[in-house]
C-alpha cells in the first residue's frame, strides 16, 4: 500500500505549513488553532499525492458568523397621521450568518405582535404598519439575533408620534415588502416569500400561482398571509407566483418566479483502468444539475487542455488515441455549476510487458470425447497484445474446415478423432519478448448408460433401487449424482442411499413416502461429457383425508353427511367409512350407513341407527387398494332430534327397608338412551290380588330407587312392580312386571343355649341353639364381641347363615378377656341380644422359633435336629414341635400313603413349636438338594413331642398320618 502526502491551499495559494504556527497536518487533515476571522476566511482545497499521481479534494469554504453592534446615535422621531402607513427601518449592522428580527415596543419584554396590520420582515428587518392607530404611538427598538452565534444586539429606539393636522384618508394598497423577480431554490429546501402592503383600510393579502394551479397541501400561509412557505421544494413547485394586496379602494400585485436549481450529481463516472501501451483511452463522465454543469479534467491535480494527444469535449469525454508510459497517473473529472462542484478520481495504468502465461497455462492433459469440438485457449498476459502461433508436436498447425483459429488466439478442433490426440503448443510474441505453453490432448470413446432407471409404481413404506450403470473409457473418471424434481439429492438423507462402484451409481430409496413421487434423474459426469437418464416414480399409498365434512339433514336416528374427496395417492378410492364419537363412547366407532357400502364415487351418505338427542362428531375415512387413509377433520358437533324414550329401566327389583315401606329399585337408563329433555321415571306397583296399579313419577333422570310408605302395608307382603320412562316428547315403555316384598320386621326371639370356649390364642368358638317357630323370617345369626365392657367402639361382628349354630371368632389378642353375645337377623335388623358372656383367649405361643436347626442324610435316612424352646411366663407351654417340609413326588396311590422317589429333589424344611396358643414362628428354612426329578409337589408336616429334638425320616416310602 502506497503512502500519501498532502498539500493544502487557501484561495488558490499554497499554505506554507513550515512558516505557519497556527496550522498543522494530522493524518492529512488540516488543523487550525486560534481562528482568525480575517486571516482564515476563504476557500480551502487539499491535494493528496504519491508516486502514482495526485488528486484534488473538493473545495471547502470557511466563513465566520458574526454580528456587529448598531452604531450608537439618536434616531429621529417618525411623525405620521392617523390612518397613514409607516415603515420603521432597522438598519442592520454588518454581519455574517443567518439573522432573525424582532421589535420591542416601548420597553423589554413587550414585543410587537404581528397581525394583518403589523409585520416584521425577516428579509429586511424593517417593521411595517399598514395603518397607524393611536395605540401605536411609542418607542420602537429593533432586535437582531445571529442564529449561529446566538449573539443579539439592539438599535437605538425610534419614536412614533401622531401628527395633529388631520387624519389620513382612505387609499389603495401600496406593496412595501415583495420578493425578487427570480428566486432560485434548491431541491428539498424550504422557500419563504414575503409580501406586505400599506393601505387604508388595512389591505388583505392573497397568493396565487401564475399558471392557476392550486397550491398543494404542504404550502403554508403565516402572519395573516404575509408569508408564503413552501417546504421540501420540488421541480413541480417552480414557476410564477403572485401576491395580491386589496382593499375597497383598489388592489396592487407583485410577481416573481421560483427557479429550481440543483448542485451537480454524478450520473456516470469512469473507473480505474489498466491499458496496454499504444491502446486507446476513452473516459466519459456525466452529471446532472441545474443549471447544466460544465466539465474540466485534471491530471495529477493539474488541468488538462485539448492538444494533439488529449481530446476533451464539453460533454465530459476524455480520449487518448495512443497511450504512452507518460500518460499514467491520477485523473479527475470535475463537474461544476454556480451552486456546487464535484470531483471524481480514477487511476490510469499504462502497461508494457512481454507475453506471460502465468495463470493461463494450457491444461497438461485435456480429455475429449470423440466427435466433439475441442477449444484450446491461448491467453497470455502481454502488453501490447502478442501475435499467436500454434504447433502440434513440432509442426505448425494450418487451419481448414475442421480446424479454426480465432483472432484472440483460440484454437478450435471440430469433430475430433483419435488422430487429433497429441501435444499442442501455443507461441506468443510481442516487441518485448516471446513465451509459450504446452498441453496434451487425449481423445476418448463415448460413455453410454447401459442400464438406467425406468418408470415404476411402488407402495408407501416399501424400498426400491433405481439403477444407473454405464460403460466408459477406462481413462475417464466417472461420477454419479441424482436429482429429484429438479433438486440435487444430498448424501446423508435418511431415505436415500447411493450404492454401486466405478461403473454403477444406483440410488436406493428406503421406506418410501408419498412425497418421494416424482421425476428422478441420474446424472453421469466424466472428464469429457455429462449424460443423464430419467424415470418417473409413482408412489401409491392410502388416500389422503377427505375434507369439508358437513351434516346436511338430521332426524332423531339419522344424519345425512357430505364431504369432498382427498387425493387418491396413486390408487383409486374404492369406498368410504364413516365413524362417530359421542360424549358417552370411548374413542371413535364405525356406524351403519345407507348405502351400506359407500363406493369411491359417492360423496354423500346417511348415517342410521343413531340415538335421539345425542351430540355426535362425524369423520370420514377413504380406502383404496393400498389401505385405509387418515381420517378427515371432525365435523361440527351435531345433535340428533329428540324422540319418545324407547329404552326401559333394567334390573327392576327391591325389598327391604323399614316397616310399612315398599322399596323399589332399578338400573337407571343411560343418558345417551334418554332420547330428550325432561327425562324421568314412572313407577307402577300393586299388591297381590289387586287389579289397579298405583303410579308415581320422578323427574330425576339418575334416580334408581323409590320408597313407598303406608302404615297399612303388612310385613313381607308381595307386590307386582314395573318401571317405565318418559321425557318431553312423551311416555316410553314399561319394564317387565316383577314381584318384590315389602319390608319385614326384625326377629322377636333371641337364641338360647349360648356357650363359648377359647381354642387358641387368637380364636374363640361360639355355639347356640337355633330359633324355630317364630313369625319373623330368620336370615342368619350374628355374634358380637368386644374386649372391654366400657368400650363398645371395640366391638366386632361375625355373621353366619340361618342353618348354622356355631361360629369361630378369629384375629383376637392372646390371653385377653372378650365379651360375646348372639342375636338373629333379617333385612329389618337384629333380634334382642342375649346377655353377654365372657371368655379369655389362651396365652400366645412362644415367640422364639427353634434355633440351630441341622440335618444329616445317611443313605435313605434324613435326620433333623434343633435346640429346645422354653416358653416365657406370658406364653403357652410347648406341647411339641411340628416339622414341615416340601417335596415333589408322582402321585401313585391314595392320599394317605406317600412314596418318596430317590431321585434328586430340593427339600425345604422348617420347624415350629406346638402349644395351646397355636403354632409358633418357624425356624429359618433349610434347603436339601436330594431326591429330585419329580412331577408333582406336596407339603408335609410331622408333629413330635416337646422332648424330641431329633427326627429321622425314611425317604424310600412311609405312610402319612397328617
Amino acid at each position: 500500500v502506497l503512502s500519501f502526502f498532502h498539500l493544502w491551499s487557501l484561495n488558490g495559494t499554497l499554505i506554507n505549513l513550515g512558516l505557519d504556527r497556527r496550522r498543522r497536518l494530522s493524518g492529512g487533515n488540516l488543523i487550525i488553532s486560534s481562528l482568525d476571522r480575517y486571516q482564515d476566511v476563504g476557500m480551502y482545497q487539499c491535494m493528496a499525492y504519491n508516486t502514482v499521481g495526485a488528486i484534488l479534494s473538493r473545495r471547502a469554504s470557511l466563513q465566520f458568523a458574526y454580528l456587529d453592534h448598531f452604531k450608537v446615535h439618536t434616531r429621529s422621531a417618525v411623525s405620521v397621521r392617523e390612518g397613514q402607513g409607516v415603515v420603521l427601518l432597522c438598519g442592520t449592522p454588518t454581519s455574517s450568518g443567518d439573522l432573525t428580527y424582532a421589535w420591542i415596543f416601548n420597553e423589554y419584554p413587550y414585543f410587537v405582535q404581528q397581525d394583518n396590520r403589523r409585520f416584521v420582515s425577516q428579509q429586511t428587518g424593517n417593521l411595517y404598519i399598514a395603518k397607524v392607530e393611536p395605540s401605536d404611538v411609542g418607542n420602537y427598538t429593533c432586535v437582531v439575533m445571529n442564529s449561529i452565534t446566538k449573539g443579539k444586539v439592539q438599535s437605538s429606539p425610534t419614536s412614533l408620534i401622531l401628527r395633529t393636522d388631520g387624519v389620513m384618508g382612505e387609499y389603495e394598497p401600496k406593496i412595501e415588502v415583495n420578493f425578487p423577480d427570480n428566486v432560485p431554490a434548491a431541491k428539498g429546501s424550504t422557500v419563504t416569500l414575503e409580501c406586505f402592503a400599506l393601505g387604508n383600510p388595512v389591505p388583505e393579502i392573497t397568493w396565487r400561482r401564475a399558471n392557476g394551479v392550486p397550491f398543494p397541501s404542504k404550502v403554508k400561509m403565516k402572519y395573516s398571509n404575509a408569508v408564503l412557505e413552501i417546504p421540501s421544494f420540488q421541480q413541480d413547485d417552480t414557476g410564477g407566483y403572485e401576491c395580491v394586496a386589496e382593499n375597497k379602494m383598489g388592489k396592487n400585485t407583485v410577481s416573481g418566479r421560483l427557479a429550481f436549481y440543483a448542485k451537480p450529481q454524478w450520473v456516470q463516472t469512469m473507473k480505474d483502468t489498466a491499458l496496454a501501451i499504444e491502446e486507446r483511452l476513452y473516459w466519459e463522465c456525466r452529471a446532472n444539475g441545474r443549471p447544466k454543469p460544465s466539465y474540466t479534467w485534471l491530471k495529477n491535480g493539474q488541468q488538462l487542455l485539448s492538444e494533439v494527444n488529449y481530446r476533451l469535449s464539453s460533454d465530459g469525454v476524455l480520449s487518448v488515441s495512443a497511450l504512452t508510459l507518460s500518460d499514467a497517473g491520477m485523473y479527475q473529472c470535475v463537474a461544476e455549476n454556480k451552486h456546487g462542484v464535484i470531483y471524481f478520481a480514477a487511476e490510469l495504468m499504462v502497461l508494457a510487458s512481454p507475453p506471460d502465461f502465468t495463470g493461463n497455462l494450457l491444461r497438461a492433459l485435456l480429455k475429449a470425447k470423440a466427435g466433439t469440438t475441442v477449444t484450446l485457449e491461448c491467453k497470455p498476459q502481454a502488453y501490447p497484445i502478442a501475435s499467436i502461433l500454434w504447433k502440434k508436436g513440432n509442426l505448425p498447425i494450418h487451419t481448414n474446415d475442421r480446424i479454426t483459429l480465432s483472432p484472440d488466439g483460440t484454437l478450435r478442433l471440430a469433430n475430433v478423432s483419435k488422430s487429433d490426440a497429441g501435444s499442442y503448443t501455443c507461441f506468443a510474441r510481442n516487441r518485448f519478448g516471446m513465451s509459450s505453453t504446452t498441453g496434451r490432448l487425449l481423445v476418448t470413446d463415448p460413455t453410454r448408460i447401459i442400464q438406467g432407471p425406468v418408470d415404476t409404481e411402488i407402495i408407501v413404506g416399501e424400498s426400491i433401487v433405481l439403477p444407473c450403470q454405464v460403460a466408459s473409457d477406462p481413462v475417464l473418471d466417472v461420477s454419479f449424482s441424482w436429482a429429484f424434481n429438479g433438486q440435487l439429492i444430498a448424501k446423508g438423507d435418511g431415505h436415500f442411499e447411493f450404492v454401486g462402484g466405478r461403473t454403477a451409481g444406483d440410488l436406493m430409496i428406503r421406506n418410501i413416502q408419498l412425497y418421494h413421487a416424482g421425476k428422478y434423474i441420474c446424472v453421469v459426469d466424466t472428464d469429457v461429457e455429462s449424460l443423464s437418464a430419467v424415470a418417473v416414480l409413482i408412489v401409491k399409498g392410502p388416500p389422503s383425508p377427505p375434507d369439508s365434512v358437513t351434516v346436511e339433514e338430521v332426524t332423531d336416528s339419522t344424519a345425512q353427511l357430505a364431504w369432498s374427496p382427498g387425493r387418491d395417492n396413486g390408487s383409486p378410492i374404492t369406498n368410504y367409512l364413516i365413524q362417530t364419537r359421542t360424549p358417552f363412547t370411548v374413542g371413535w366407532q364405525r356406524v351403519n350407513t345407507v348405502p351400506e357400502i359407500i363406493d369411491g364415487n359417492t360423496l354423500t351418505a346417511t348415517v342410521v341407527d343413531l340415538n335421539a338427542w345425542v351430540e355426535y362428531d362425524f369423520r370420514v375415512l377413504a380406502k383404496n387398494s393400498v389401505g385405509v387413509g387418515e381420517p378427515s377433520p371432525v365435523s361440527v358437533k351435531t345433535r340428533t332430534e329428540d324422540a319418545v324414550p324407547d329404552a326401559v329401566p333394567g334390573d327392576v327389583g327391591g325389598g327391604g327397608g323399614s316397616r310399612y315401606e315398599l322399596v323399589i329399585t332399578w338400573e337407571p337408563v343411560p343418558e345417551e338412551l334418554q332420547n330428550g329433555e325432561s327425562f324421568g321415571y314412572i313407577i307402577a306397583f300393586r299388591a297381590f290380588g289387586e287389579a289397579s296399579w298405583t303410579h308415581v313419577a320422578t323427574s330425576a333422570p339418575g334416580a334408581s330407587r323409590y320408597v313407598y310408605r303406608n302404615d297399612s302395608i303388612a310385613p313381607f307382603s308381595p307386590f307386582h312392580v314395573k318401571v317405565g320412562t318418559y321425557n318431553s316428547k312423551g311416555q316410553g315403555p314399561f319394564s317387565p312386571v316383577v314381584t318384590i316384598y315389602s319390608a319385614e320386621t326384625e326377629p322377636s326371639e333371641k337364641p338360647a343355649g349360648v356357650r363359648a370356649r377359647s381354642v387358641s390364642a387368637s380364636e374363640i368358638e361360639v355355639n347356640w341353639q337355633a330359633l324355630s317357630f317364630i313369625p319373623e323370617r330368620v336370615l342368619g345369626y350374628e355374634v358380637a364381641y368386644w374386649e372391654d365392657d366400657t368400650k363398645p367402639e371395640t366391638m366386632g361382628k361375625v355373621r353366619v347363615p340361618w342353618n348354622q349354630t356355631s361360629a369361630t371368632v378369629s384375629g383376637l389378642a392372646g390371653n385377653t378377656q372378650y365379651f360375646l353375645t348372639v342375636s338373629a337377623f333379617n333385612t329389618a335388623g337384629t333380634s334382642p341380644f342375649l346377655p353377654a358372656i365372657n371368655v379369655t383367649t389362651k396365652k400366645p405361643p412362644p415367640s422364639q422359633p427353634p434355633m440351630n436347626v441341622g440335618w444329616n442324610l445317611m443313605g435313605s435316612q434324613l435326620s433333623v435336629y434343633w435346640e429346645p424352646v422354653v416358653a416365657m411366663e406370658s406364653e403357652s407351654d410347648v406341647l411339641g414341635y411340628q416339622v414341615s417340609f416340601t417335596f415333589s413326588v408322582p402321585f401313585t396311590g391314595t392320599w394317605s400313603e406317600l412314596t418318596l422317589p430317590e431321585d434328586d429333589e430340593e427339600y425345604i424344611i422348617f420347624v415350629q413349636t406346638l402349644s395351646e396358643g397355636g403354632l409358633g414362628p418357624a425356624s429359618d428354612p433349610i434347603r436339601i438338594h436330594q431326591l429330585s426329578n419329580a412331577r408333582g409337589s406336596r407339603a408335609c408336616s410331622v408333629e413330635i413331642s416337646p422332648l424330641s429334638l431329633f427326627l429321622t425320616i425314611a425317604v424310600s416310602s412311609f405312610r402319612s398320618s397328617l
